[in-house]
């Protein structure tokens, strides 16, 4: 079996990457001739903790998972080991997403019960998106939101101190790793020290050096030079490995003997903001480059204690948003066609109640400020204040509009984030943000309960 370096998913079986059920109930959408025309809708039902808003991500690669859906023959020999009909394994040889997507834009703001996508479908072809859709933008929307919560901390207390994501070791894999290189560029990051994440999505690429160089020499002071030796004033010296301000001492002689400007020295251990400090009376024309356990309360106690620093290098809390490892993404049927008409449908589970329809997302602003939103039918688009936040992507199978590049949409989401009020994107007991349901949705949802209870009953 040929297998990509790293990893199993390839062009080959990229289809399989979703549940045993979606398979299962595609196989008898099939077979029982039953494959309406439906609307499913990606939300979330709250926001994760301390989280006031978050920032979506990923809707390139659900888009190129779209555009290159198809079984080939490597798929399809494992589903016949999986005893498949043969009739239904020769109709997934010539599937196609022939549908429609409306989504938010990435780097948009959004919030509990809003639609980040919605897919209207024959109900075999939506089926199969579920897992791709909801593991794509769902994992990058996490790890933008934390990274620009990062970002917030350092335009709000800090002074453009640049951010440079450490944390693909510490990935949950190597898609993770690369991904959320990707997605903390659109929160608000300057850069990766992964390699491979900057072949792929153009993510700069940026590194110092590692403890293990400078152990590898006898003395510090070696270590130092030899890499001076090599990288000039590109050089950036980690100072930490025995004692970080006799290791700040050690760069500026060897910065002097050798006449270079040295780019930085990095701090990855201790008390990060004395010692940066401390640092800046031996270096103060140098940059200090600041790692370990870094994410966005450190970065403002870090500031609160008038740390000196010119960057930072999250890792692991960037990676695996550790204080808020997930975002409960579901994608849920909305409505289905019965005799030709789309009509709406929910669920009626406790604590798991979804709103009916295809929606309209408007969002209101005065004086250069978001101040709500209103999430309403998308029949009643014209009735609803504020600007629809949902746009069409993908219509009849074909992809509706140009990509933007990264950078721009970094630019979108630091300039959406910022329309936000401070309230909203406090790292600690953020405000609520305003999302009413419309009274129509509201009024129409109670009727379709009603009526769905009702059917129990029969």
């Amino acid at each position: 079996m040929t297998r990509s370096t790293f990893g199993y998913l390839t062009p080959e079986n990229a289809p399989l990457f979703t549940d045993l059920y979606e398979l299962r109930m595609m196989q008898a959408y099939y077979n029982q001739g039953h494959n309406p025309t439906a609307t499913f809708s990606l939300f979330t039902r709250s926001l994760p903790p301390n989280r006031g808003y978050m920032l979506t991500a990923g809707l390139e690669q659900v888009l190129h998972y779209v555009e290159t859906l198809s079984f080939g023959d490597r798929a399809i020999e494992y589903l016949t080991e999986l005893e498949f009909d043969e009739a239904f394994l020769e109709y997934l040889e010539s599937v196609e997403f022939t549908g429609e997507i409306r989504a938010l834009p990435e780097g948009t703001p959004v919030f509990a019960n809003e639609p980040m996508l919605e897919v209207t479908a024959p109900i075999a072809e939506a089926q199969l998106l579920e897992t791709a859709v909801i593991n794509q933008i769902g994992f990058q929307t996490l790890i933008a939101t934390k990274a620009a919560r990062m970002r917030d901390v350092i335009d709000r207390e800090g002074d453009g101190q640049r951010l440079v994501d450490f944390g693909s070791r510490r990935a949950h894999g190597t898609d993770a790793g690369i991904k959320a290189a990707r997605a903390a560029f659109v929160g608000g990051f300057d850069g990766t020290s992964n390699v491979a994440a900057g072949e792929a999505f153009g993510v700069p690429v940026s590194g110092t050096m590692a403890h293990s160089w400078v152990q590898s020499f006898e003395h510090e002071r070696d270590s130092f030079e030899t890499f001076v030796d090599e990288y000039g004033d590109d050089s950036v010296l980690l100072i930490d490995t025995y004692d970080t301000v006799a290791g700040a001492e050690t760069a500026a002689e060897v910065a002097d003997a050798r006449d270079v400007t040295l780019r930085g020295v990095r701090l990855d251990s201790g008390d990060l903001a004395a010692l940066s400090k401390a640092v800046d009376g031996v270096v103060p024309e140098v940059d200090e480059f600041i790692s370990s356990g870094i994410d966005e309360y450190a970065i403002a106690e870090f500031f609160d204690r008038d740390g000196v620093a010119a960057g930072f290098g999250p890792g692991t809390a960037l990676v695996t948003s550790t204080d808020a490892p997930k975002v409960e993404g579901v994608y849920k049927l909305v409505a289905v066609a019965r005799d030709g008409e789309l009509e709406p449908t929910m669920k009626l589970s406790a604590g798991k109640v979804t709103y009916p329809y295809p929606k309209s997302v408007c969002r209101s602003e005065a004086d250069g400020q978001y101040v709500g939103d209103v999430v309403g039918r998308r029949a009643e688009r014209s009735d609803l204040p504020g600007e629809e936040l949902l746009e069409t992507v993908v219509e009849d199978g074909e992809r509706v509009v140009d990509l933007p590049d990264l950078e721009t949409i970094q630019d979108r989401a630091s300039r959406l984030r910022r329309k936000l009020p401070a309230k909203h994107r406090a790292i600690d007991d953020p405000a609520p943000y305003e999302v009413r349901i419309s009274d129509r949705l509201e009024a129409e949802t109670d009727d379709l309960r009603r009526t769905l209870e009702a059917r129990m009953l029969e």
